[in-house]
C-alpha cells in the first residue's frame, strides 16, 4: 500500500541539501492526518514524504508531531486525561541488548500496546539474594495507596507482604535504579522507592492499574509528591515452581517471573485506554519475590 503522493512544492525548498529550510505546513499537517485516517501506517507515510523531496529527518519529525497532536485531540474530544511523556527504552533498531551502564540487559520481548518490554540479566542472582535479605526483616501486610484519602490503606485484592526501600538505600539498590533510569531514559529522582514483595502460594494480586484515578478525592494530595505514575518496573527476585506470572487481561499477555529478569510498561493517560490493567497471577507453588519500581512525571518527594 502507498500512501497518496505528496508534494514539496509547499515547502521553502524542494531538496534534500536544503531539508533544515523545508517549513512544515498546515496543508501538510492535513495531509499526514488523512493518510493516517485512510490506513497508511506511518513508515508508508514516511517514505512518500521522502520520495517526494522532503529532508528524512524534518519529515520524520513532521509526522511524529502531527500524529501525536491528531491523537491527543481526538482523546481530548472523547473525554479522555491529558496524556503525559513517559518512560521509553531506546529501542530503535530492535536491538538484542542495551547498555545499562555496568551491566548488558537483554531485550525479550516487546509490545507497542500496551507498552510493554520484557528485559532479563537485570539483575544478577547475587543481587537478587541480597535484595531479599536486606528486605525480609522489615515485611508486613502490604498496603495500597488510598485514593479516596491519598494515604495507605489494607486492600483484599493484595495478599502479599511487602516493605519499602528509601532511593538509595543500600549499594545494591543504587545499582538497581541506576540500571532502570538508563534503562528507560527517565530521570533517577522522578522513581518512587524501590517495594520488594513477598507472596506465598495462594497470595495474589487481583488486577488493577498502577496510575492515580483522576476523579478520587485523595488524588491531588498524592500528585503533590511528583505527578502522576506513567510507567512501572516489575522486578523478578527468584523462581516460584508454578505460577505468579505478571498478567495482562486487556491483551491476553503473561509474563513468566524468571529471577533476575523485568517487566516494564508505561501508561500515558490515567486512564483504561491504555490497556495497562496488569494482575500478579496466584501463586500455585513455591513463593514468590519481586521488587516493584513506580515512576512518576516529576521528582518524587
Amino acid at each position: 500500500m502507498v500512501a497518496n503522493s505528496t508534494s514539496s512544492s509547499s515547502s521553502s525548498s524542494s531538496s534534500r541539501s536544503a531539508g533544515r529550510a523545508q517549513a512544515v505546513t498546515p496543508e501538510l499537517r492535513s495531509w499526514i492526518v488523512q493518510q493516517a485516517q485512510a490506513g497508511y501506517s506511518a513508515p508508508v507515510v514516511l517514505q512518500s514524504m521522502i520520495d517526494a523531496g522532503w529532508d528524512e529527518t524534518v519529515a520524520t519529525e513532521a509526522l511524529e508531531n502531527t500524529l501525536r497532536g491528531h491523537l491527543e485531540e481526538a482523546a481530548r474530544s472523547k473525554g479522555l486525561p491529558p496524556a503525559s511523556k513517559v518512560p521509553e527504552p531506546s529501542l530503535a533498531d530492535s536491538p538484542l541488548f542495551l547498555d545499562a551502564g555496568d551491566r548488558q540487559v537483554h531485550v525479550l520481548m516487546t509490545m507497542a500496546r500496551p507498552r510493554v518490554v520484557v528485559f532479563g540479566n537485570l539483575l544478577s542472582g547475587e543481587e537478587c539474594d541480597a535484595i531479599i535479605e536486606a528486605a525480609r526483616p522489615r515485611m508486613a501486610r502490604s498496603l495500597t495507596v488510598a485514593t479516596q484519602t491519598g494515604g495507605e490503606e489494607l486492600n483484599a485484592d493484595r495478599t502479599s507482604n511487602g516493605m519499602f526501600f528509601s532511593r538509595g538505600e543500600n549499594a545494591v539498590v543504587a545499582r538497581l535504579e541506576a540500571r532502570i533510569a538508563r534503562l528507560i531514559t527517565w530521570p533517577l529522582e522522578n522513581g518512587e522507592g524501590l517495594q520488594v514483595l513477598h507472596y506465598r502460594p495462594g497470595a495474589e494480586y487481583k488486577p488493577h492499574h498502577d496510575y492515580f484515578d483522576p476523579a478520587a478525592p485523595g488524588t491531588p494530595t498524592i500528585l503533590r509528591r511528583g505527578g502522576q505514575r506513567v510507567g512501572t518496573v516489575v522486578v523478578y527476585l527468584n523462581d516460584p515452581e508454578k505460577g505468579g506470572g505478571t498478567t495482562f487481561p486487556d491483551v491476553q499477555l503473561e509474563v513468566a517471573p524468571r529471577r533476575g529478569n523485568a517487566v516494564f510498561f508505561s501508561y500515558e493517560r490515567p486512564h483504561a485506554s491504555t490497556q495497562t490493567l496488569h494482575g500478579g497471577a496466584p501463586v500455585v507453588a513455591g513463593e514468590k519475590w519481586i521488587a516493584t519500581k513506580w515512576l512518576r512525571e516529576r521528582e518524587f518527594h
